[in-house]
């Protein structure tokens, strides 16, 4: 059954506690904050970094670590299977790695010899602050103690729009950050001013369809 099928409570109920998952979940969609090649060694570089270090652990245990070695910089032909794995990663994946890294990183600091975004003018930016990790999307949970404008928001769009499910507004809210966050408009910005003005669009864009009872996700995922 729909949601919008249900009638809409009268107040707005406490939020539940977030369970793991929805934690977890939460901090993997803020990392559309990044930049493209951070988001790269997030999704796809740990975890080929986690695959080659398992394979590398057991073809030493299977034919020792110098045999290893050997194989993987294509000093020695492989001989096990293990090894033929090393040697097609030495041969293949580091080498295609490395260059498409350094081909990303050279076009991306030609292209922004004479491109500043707006927001970055007259800034000066520490080590500490480039090195900082973005913050996680807004939790909605925390709008519901905090002033009128965000207490009237999280009204709007968890009890009239979702009928206090919070879980689903929640997960709907992440989603609508995420996207606007993956936009061409948001993609010059650092990580902390493009998750910030990415809440800020966001509530823009769901203002005005939550107050006749529509979110836009549920709009689009049951049409």
């Amino acid at each position: 059954m729909p949601i919008s099928s249900l009638p809409i409570p009268l107040s707005l109920t406490a939020p539940p506690p977030q369970t793991l998952g929805a934690r977890i979940r939460r901090v993997f969609r803020s990392r559309k904050a990044l930049s493209g090649l951070t988001q790269w060694v997030v999704d796809w570089g740990i975890p080929m970094a986690v695959v080659v270090s398992v394979v590398y652990v057991f073809a030493v245990r299977s034919r020792g670590a110098d045999a290893v070695y050997r194989t993987f910089t294509l000093i020695d032909a492989p001989d096990h299977t293990l090894l033929w794995i090393a040697s097609l990663t030495g041969w293949l994946l580091v080498p295609a790695i490395i260059g498409g890294i350094a081909g990303h990183v050279i076009a991306a600091r030609i292209q922004n010899v004479k491109e500043l975004p707006d927001s970055d003018m007259f800034k000066r930016r520490t080590l500490a602050e480039r090195l900082r990790p973005p913050d996680r999307i807004h939790l909605l949970a925390d709008y519901f103690a905090k002033g009128p404008a965000e207490q009237d928001f999280v009204d709007l769009f968890v009890r009239t729009v979702h009928r206090n499910h919070w879980r689903l507004a929640q997960d709907h809210w992440e989603i609508l950050v995420r996207d606007h966050m993956r936009t061409d408009d948001f993609a010059p910005l650092g990580r902390i001013d493009c998750l910030r003005q990415a809440h800020s669009t966001a509530k823009v864009t769901v203002v005005a369809p939550s107050t006749i009872g529509v979110c836009p996700v549920c709009a689009v995922r049951q049409s």
